[in-house]
């Protein structure tokens, strides 16, 4: 892609360019190379890989303004996260205790939740960072939004239980419907569709969305490993709390939440955990999700 215009005689030249395997600028086109940062931020206006250009005084800097004015304009619509309360319901299992654990370490307050007070207290303790533990019934109570990350088979007694508690609140369902036989993993029928859609006809006056199942719990507990460079699939009817759960992914470096659409299509998000789960036993890999051109 390219953009001209046109000042006091001068072809001001911008060349965008998507193949970050180029080196330099092509030497017919009389145009100098600028490294990454001299364009900083300038992807989120023209595209990626930004490469070449012409160098005309003044080019540069008008660039940079148009640069610094996107990124005002980003940071004013970025959905703040960080002054929420975060329950867990199954927060003292891999994938729940992972989740607190990188939440916490973005300083948002986490509550840990479990059938029993006395193991939701001592999986906060090992977190730290200001993570507290209650039963279930407490952190439904207690926090903002809710993630529900218990097994399949107690999904639908446990919310039911909770109906008034989680009523006008978020939820964020990640609860992944599997088999495992001599073959291997497999997705379960849902009589409702999806344990999303199931969360949704149990929770009429919650805001159900369904997010973060193909994030490897393994990953989300070493912090040695501080970006986790994968996607989440947040999918749910309600605009502002899809957008929320987005923020939430964003607020874990290295992992970015992508609109995935209608909590109808849950289903086929939540059986695509079976495959990578055969992914991660052939190749003995932590496998996750990578959404391109987006």
């Amino acid at each position: 892609m390219t953009a001209a215009a046109q000042a006091g005689g001068l072809r001001r030249v911008l060349v965008v360019c998507e193949d970050e395997r180029i080196p330099a600028a092509p030497a017919d086109t009389g145009v100098e190379s600028v490294d990454e940062h001299g364009l900083s931020g300038l992807n989120a206006t023209l595209t990626f890989g930004a490469k070449y250009l012409r160098t005309p005084a003044g080019t540069v800097g008008e660039l940079r303004r148009m640069s610094e004015m996107t990124s005002s304009l980003q940071e004013e619509t970025m959905t703040d996260v960080t002054g929420l309360k975060v329950g867990v319901l199954g927060g003292t299992g891999p994938q729940g205790k992972g989740l607190a654990l990188r939440w916490a370490k973005a300083g948002i307050k986490v509550i840990i939740g479990s059938r029993s007070v006395e193991r939701a207290v001592a999986a906060a303790a090992e977190l730290g960072d200001g993570v507290t533990g209650m039963d279930n019934q407490g952190t439904a109570a207690t926090a903002d939004l809710v993630l529900v990350a218990v097994p399949w088979e107690g999904h639908g007694e446990l919310l039911t239980s909770l109906r008034d508690e989680l009523a006008g609140k978020i939820v964020i369902d990640c609860v992944n419907p599997l088999g495992f036989d001599k073959q291997g993993p497999f997705a379960l029928p849902v009589e409702d569709g999806s344990a999303a859609q199931q969360a949704a006809k149990l929770l009429p006056r919650s805001r159900v969305t369904a997010a973060f199942h193909h994030v490897s719990a393994v990953r989300l507990a070493e912090l040695s490993t501080p970006e986790l460079h994968t996607d989440v699939l947040v999918l749910g009817d309600d605009r502002e709390a899809t957008d929320l759960v987005r923020a939430l992914a964003d607020a874990v470096p290295g992992m970015r939440g992508v609109y995935g659409g209608r909590l109808r299509n849950a289903h086929q998000v939540e059986a695509l955990t079976a495959n990578l789960i055969a992914i991660n036993r052939r190749y003995g890999a932590h496998a996750g999700i990578r959404i391109t051109d987006v």
